[in-house]
C-alpha cells in the first residue's frame, strides 16, 4: 500500500477530507508562491498549464465520480444512470447559479466582461473571486470522495479518493501561479500577489468537510453527490478553462496540456484505485 493512502488509514471520514483539502490548498499556495520569483508568466506556459487543469478535471470527474457513482447506485439497486444524469445536471446548475451571482472576471478578460451581480469592486478582487469559485467543486469532489469510502461500498476506496485529492492538488499548481503572476501586473505587491492567490484555495477545505460530512451521515444521496461534484466540475471545465486556455491563440498548446493532465490524473486512479 503506497505512503499516501496509509497516512489517511484509522482517520474518520471528515478527518480524511479536511487533511486532503488542506493538502490542495496547499498546492494552491505553492503555485502563488511563484509570484516571488516572477513578475510574469509566459503566455504559452499558462496557456498550457490552464489546459492541464482542464484534462485533470475532467478524467477525475469520470474515473473518480461518475463511474464509483454509477457502481454505487446499482449496489443500491437503483439504475445507475438516475441519479448520474440528476446528480451531473444538478451540479452544473448549482454553478451556473453562482456564476450568475457571484461577480468574478476569468482571467486576461477586459474589466467590461466582468460576471455575476454588478458591482464596484476592484479587478484583483473579482479575478481573485473567479478562481473562488471554480474551487468549490474541486473540494466538494474531495470531501464526497472521502466520504464515499466510509460509507461502505464496494466501489469506492481510499485510493481512490487519495487519487482524487492528488490529482485536484497537482492541478491546484498552476491555478495558484494563473491567479497570484496576473494579479502583480494589476500593482499589488508581491506579497498581496500571494496572499490572494492562496486565498482562492481557502474554500475547498470547507467545502471538503460538507460533502464527507453529508454523504458520510446521508448514504442515499451518495450517488447523486459524486455526480454533483462531477456535474459542477465540468461546468467550470467547460465555460472557464478550455476557452481561458485557447483566447491566448496557443491552441494546440493547450491541447496538449489538456491531454496531459487527463492521462496523470487517469493513470493516479487506475494505479490507486
Amino acid at each position: 500500500m503506497d505512503t499516501a493512502t496509509t497516512f489517511f488509514m484509522g482517520m474518520g471520514p471528515v478527518s480524511q477530507a479536511l487533511a486532503a483539502s488542506l493538502f490542495t490548498w496547499g498546492m494552491t499556495a505553492l503555485g502563488a508562491a511563484v509570484v516571488f520569483m516572477a513578475r510574469e508568466i509566459n503566455r504559452k506556459l499558462l496557456d498550457g498549464m490552464l489546459g492541464f487543469a482542464a484534462g485533470v478535471m475532467i478524467a477525475a470527474s469520470f474515473w473518480s465520480l461518475l463511474a464509483p457513482g454509477i457502481a454505487l447506485a446499482e449496489e443500491m439497486g437503483t439504475p445507475g444512470w438516475l441519479p448520474a444524469a440528476a446528480g451531473f445536471l444538478a451540479g452544473g446548475a448549482f454553478l451556473r447559479m453562482l456564476d450568475f451571482i457571484l461577480p468574478h472576471l476569468h482571467l486576461n478578460a477586459p474589466r467590461s466582461e466582468a460576471e455575476g451581480i454588478a458591482t464596484s469592486w476592484r479587478r484583483s478582487t473579482l479575478l481573485v473571486l473567479a478562481i473562488t469559485l471554480h474551487n468549490i467543486p474541486e473540494g466538494l469532489a474531495v470531501g464526497v470522495g472521502f466520504g464515499a469510502v466510509a460509507a461502505g461500498y464496494p466501489a469506492a476506496s481510499l485510493g481512490g479518493a487519495v487519487a482524487l485529492a492528488l490529482g485536484i492538488g497537482i492541478q491546484n499548481l498552476p491555478e495558484g501561479t494563473a491567479v497570484s503572476v496576473p494579479l502583480r501586473r494589476e500593482g499589488l505587491s508581491r506579497l498581496k500577489c500571494f496572499w490572494y492567490g492562496q486565498l482562492s484555495g481557502v474554500v475547498e477545505p470547507v467545502a471538503a468537510v460538507l460533502g464527507a460530512a453529508l454523504v458520510f451521515w446521508s448514504k442515499p444521496i451518495l450517488p447523486y453527490a459524486l455526480s454533483f461534484a462531477a456535474g459542477a466540475m465540468i461546468f467550470v471545465v467547460v465555460e472557464e478553462l478550455i476557452p481561458e486556455s485557447q483566447r491566448g491563440g496557443n491552441t494546440d498548446l493547450a491541447t496538449l496540456g489538456a491531454l496531459l493532465g487527463f492521462t496523470t490524473m487517469m493513470v493516479l486512479d487506475v494505479a490507486l484505485g
